[in-house]
């Protein structure tokens, strides 16, 4: 391990700092130091966990750490891998024996099988949702269907399923409609190693219409996706989460900043100024369009009828269901709902037109 940076963080560094930390190393951690000694670790559990208790995402990382790390000197490196089984880890820094940090280790890096596996087997079915016009991506949309869109040499929906397959998703649902032919001929022609069924609707039903096209032929719980997001997590964790929380439903959601260009100011309602902030940073959770559903929610869509995922979820709340959220970095999700954003995406991937 060179890079060991990118695995550290400070006890003053804030949550934030560090959730973009786990998110850049993509190893779901990372080991919070004093002038290079261990003290402690982080997951992105503990942070989702911390912040969803009302925990201040500005606040200092200390507050959501665990300060009995699991950790072997660096003599040790040989029992490595029979100490992560044993203690259910999968990252272990060996320390020199006044803790400082000389290298971490991951379970996988000591079986060269592993290399090129898969990163789980969930087994899960997943809905994509597209049929809408994609109206925000015109011209494009008046030619290719949204989900054609490519990006560098596959398009957007082929890159959505890559990642599920990464986990262990084979089996895939499409609700289609406008160019629906267009969008089936496309994967007819292409040689697929998994199993996509199309699913089509008759009339344009909204985001959360279509999903009661495929009431009885899922069970359980599975993934829906909108087709214009790329979701750079954990999906295994995801869904560990909302089975554990026995939710309806979990929105993947964006922790996203904006800074005000001005200066605000409070008032009272007897006309006297109670504060003021210069330019403040608000914060927001945005709904990215990747869910979990169990399949109890498929029975609250009407038969039929547009209807908006929002307007569902607002139901089950009203209706004291279980609503989870799981809190990903702004960085972690791209959006090619737009033209701006597809931009955006080209950029952040790489790629050229």
């Amino acid at each position: 391990m060179k890079n060991l940076e990118a695995f550290t963080a400070a006890e003053e560094n804030s949550i934030r700092e560090v959730m973009k930390k786990i998110a850049e190393n993509t190893k779901g951690l990372v080991f919070i130091c004093k002038e290079g000694k261990l003290l402690a670790t982080v997951t992105d559990g503990d942070i989702r966990r911390y912040i969803l208790a009302g925990g201040d995402i500005e606040g200092e990382v200390s507050k959501a750490a665990h300060y009995s790390p699991v950790f072997a000197y660096q003599e040790d490196r040989n029992s490595a891998k029979d100490i992560m089984i044993k203690q259910g880890v999968t990252a272990l820094p060996l320390v020199k024996h006044d803790l400082e940090i000389t290298d971490i280790v991951f379970l996988t890096f000591f079986d060269e099988e592993d290399v090129g596996k898969r990163k789980a087997d969930l087994r899960v079915p997943v809905l994509i949702m597209a049929g809408g016009k994609g109206q925000r991506l015109k011209p494009f949309t008046d030619i290719l269907p949204k989900p054609l869109i490519p990006l560098g040499e596959k398009t957007i929906t082929e890159r959505i399923i890559g990642k599920f397959q990464e986990y262990g998703c084979d089996l895939f649902y499409m609700v289609v409609n406008y160019k629906k032919n267009f969008i089936k001929a496309y994967f007819a022609d292409n040689e697929m190693k998994y199993n996509i069924q199309f699913v089509e609707e008759e009339k344009f039903l909204g985001t959360a219409g279509g999903l009661k096209l495929v009431e009885g032929k899922v069970t359980g719980d599975f993934f829906v996706s909108n087709c214009d997001i790329l979701i750079d997590a954990d999906y295994q964790t995801i869904l560990e989460e909302h089975v554990r929380k026995q939710c309806i439903i979990t929105l993947v959601c964006a922790h996203k900043k904006y800074q005000m260009p001005y200066g605000t100011v409070e008032g009272s309602e007897d006309g006297y100024v109670c504060n003021m902030q210069e330019k403040p940073v608000l914060s927001y959770n945005i709904n990215t369009g990747l869910y979990v559903i169990n399949e109890r929610f498929l029975e609250m869509i009407p038969q039929d009828t547009f209807v908006d995922m929002t307007e569902l979820i607002s139901d089950c709340i009203k209706k004291n269901e279980k609503v989870g959220i799981y809190l990903i970095e702004e960085e972690q999700w791209l959006d090619i709902g737009q033209m701006e954003e597809l931009e955006k995406t080209h950029a952040a991937l790489n790629l050229n037109y």
